[in-house]
């Protein structure tokens, strides 16, 4: 099977074709060719994964395109990792499709959904199997349309539509980046091929800072895509879309997408120190001010945003400070529970038609499969044992800790507002009395083509981080040298446990007691609450710096175009026609004078000469006559 792994992405797009020939005329029965797709490609790619367990690789190119003496060739190429990546996509794009099918009826755009959600699963397993940068750009490219179309759905909301181009913009910006440090590879190596690539890489002594700048190209197109401060202002936008495509995207593709990258390339950054600091600082920024904006969101979707973008930088600082297999290992189990979150929501959103936790409370009751299964996947990105995320996240620590120990302080202090701020979410959602009874009345749990996906990713949320899979990763991920850290510290997993459980304490304490004062507590604190309710203004720095500067060049290249390029050509103007008149003047007066007065004595005497002319013979004679006389006259004269 592993042979034809390709197949897995062409199903999706297949399944693409077939919604935009007969998805219009099927209705909402059209969602079955997407489910059915990524049934079959979810089964096909658990036997590859099965195949790589027993040892199996695979890989094939063809020659696409010659341009002089270059050879440009497409192929695939699946090992350890990109078969683990074909089931995590696999298998949440088809609990999503099958979940979209209760969540999204009724949708007008129902069909085009189902199209755009199997396109861009094309695209994100386009980007895992891909062998070389080319093929990689043109899946990352196609997964950033879809993710546009999907943002602004519902684009009759100009807010909608204002997201979708906010996130499309953004992500191009690093998109910039990234094509840049492509083509500098392309011109060094020869290649766009990962293997040929990594063998000049290998053997390009002298070319450090290239290779430096390489590096960080490539990671301006993953922190794009993947939100990292400073380009992670589109990403809570993006809530604007569909619930369940917040799953699809923010959970096991796009936004996993730029960890992959820089794990793909990863033999890049390690032949550059400098850059791994980079992507190791920027991680730990974005896991910790994501953290503390979450902490005062009231969009239950909203937190799970700021929650994403902060679990995307502990992946990055993972991977930064030399943690290539817990970064990795962070990156699938968050897959699995913050799908499980996003879906969640989206099944206490369809129950109580309201975003707002404080329009929420005491859900709980009417909606325990909603509620258990939210609990679980809490527990999981919490980081609390025996759930999936503790084991990812204490290794991503214990790398931290062994690489840099203020970026372990750091990643600990974003861990704990993780928990707080998660134990804040499911008390104000599910738990205390019903902020809005009407809303409660009506609220109900979600039919079972919601639920069954929910109970189905509470499940590897659960167990993923056991030994046996734990093991399984630890050992099939190693596969880079240098990156095998066989050590343990009891201080890095007991403060990794010590840290979760103190946040949903204090999130406890604040949340489902009365111990505190709530508005006291905002009232003391207001200058840190109001700095995060503006969410360090990220917002407002880029609309005065960024939008309003760029109106303000506009404008002045306006007024430069205007009083200075129009006037100096409008000056030349006035002068080429000064200088007209000028020569119009002496013309008349000179030339024209001159020609006129030549013309003019002329005719006055040809009037004169013309005289003579009379036409009578015999006056001709006697002139004649008169005149031989005078000459002979003159010569006796001149003779004598």
């Amino acid at each position: 099977m592993i042979t034809y792994s390709w197949i897995i992405a062409v199903i999706p797009l297949l399944a693409f074709v077939l919604l935009l020939a007969f998805g219009n005329r099927m209705k909402e029965r059209a969602a079955w060719i997407g489910v059915t797709a990524l049934g079959l490609a979810f089964l096909m790619a658990l036997k590859v994964l099965a195949e790589v367990l027993a040892g199996a690789q695979a890989a094939a190119s063809f020659e696409w395109l010659k341009i002089g003496s270059y050879t440009i060739d497409m192929g695939f190429q699946v090992g350890a990792l990109e078969a683990s990546m074909m089931v995590v996509v696999t298998a949440v794009s088809l609990m999503v499709q099958l979940y979209s099918m209760g969540y999204m009826h009724g949708d007008p755009r129902f069909n085009r959904y189902y199209m755009t959600v199997n396109l861009f699963t094309t695209g994100m397993l386009g980007v895992v199997i891909a062998d070389n940068f080319l093929l990689f750009l043109m899946s990352w490219e196609i997964m950033g349309l879809c993710s546009y179309l999907l943002i602004s759905h519902y684009y009759e909301d100009l807010n909608n539509a204002k997201a979708g181009m906010k996130a499309f913009l953004t992500t191009r910006v690093g998109d910039v980046g990234m094509m840049a440090g492509i083509w500098l590879l392309f011109s060094q190596a020869g290649s766009f091929n990962f293997a040929d690539i990594a063998v000049w890489v290998e053997n390009a002594s002298g070319s450090e800072n290239i290779i430096t700048l390489a590096a960080l190209l490539l990671f301006a197109g993953a922190v794009g895509k993947s939100a990292q401060v400073p380009l992670h202002v589109w990403l809570p936008d993006a809530m604007a879309g569909p619930t369940p495509a917040s799953a699809l995207i923010h959970a096991a593709t796009m936004v996993a997408a730029g960890v992959y990258l820089v794990a793909k390339s990863y033999f890049i950054f390690q032949a550059s120190p400098d850059a791994m600091f980079v992507v190791a600082v920027i991680g730990a920024l974005t896991a910790f001010l994501a953290a503390t904006i979450a902490t005062v969101q009231v969009d239950l979707k909203k937190v799970l945003a700021y929650s994403t973008v902060s679990q995307l930088g502990f992946m990055m600082l993972g991977l930064g400070v030399g943690g290539y297999t817990a970064a990795l290992f962070h990156l699938i189990t968050h897959a699995f529970f913050k799908a499980l979150l996003f879906l969640g929501a989206g099944s206490v959103i369809h129950a109580v038609h309201t975003q707002n936790m404080h329009e929420m409370g005491g859900l709980f009751k009417k909606m325990k499969i909603t509620g258990t299964t939210f609990i679980i996947g809490s527990l999981a990105l919490a980081g609390i044992p025996p759930f999936a995320g503790f084991y990812s996240k204490d290794m991503i620590l214990l790398e931290a800790y062994r690489y840099n120990e203020v970026l372990f302080w750091i990643g600990a202090a974003a861990a704990f507002m993780t928990a707080y701020y998660m134990t804040r979410a499911i008390i104000l959602t599910f738990f205390g009395k019903p902020r809005d009874m009407e809303k409660y009345e009506h609220a109900h749990e979600s039919p079972l083509n919601m639920s069954i996906p929910l109970m189905f990713l509470a499940i590897p949320a659960t167990l993923l981080g056991y030994g046996m899979y734990r093991d399984y990763f630890v050992k099939s991920f190693i596969t880079l040298p240098g990156l095998t850290h066989a050590y343990h510290s009891d201080f890095v997993m007991n403060m990794a446990i010590s840290v979760a459980v103190a946040g949903i304490v204090v999130g406890f304490i604040v949340y489902g007691t009365n111990w505190v004062s709530k508005t006291a507590a905002i009232r003391n604190l207001k200058p840190l609450y109001v700095l995060l309710k503006h969410k360090y203004y990220f917002d407002e720095l880029y609309n005065g710096v960024v939008v309003k500067g760029t109106v303000g060049i506009s404008r002045l290249v306006g007024w430069f175009d205007k009083w200075i390029v129009d006037g100096l050509v409008n000056f030349v103007g006035w002068s080429t026609g000064q200088l007209s008149r000028l020569t119009r003047t002496f013309d008349t007066i000179v030339v024209d004078g001159a020609v006129n007065g030549t013309a003019a004595l002329t005719m006055a005497a040809g009037n004169q000469v013309r005289k003579l002319q009379t036409g009578v013979v015999q006056s001709y004679m006697l002139v004649l006559f008169a005149g031989v006389v005078i000459g002979l006259i003159i010569f006796q004269l001149i003779g004598g």
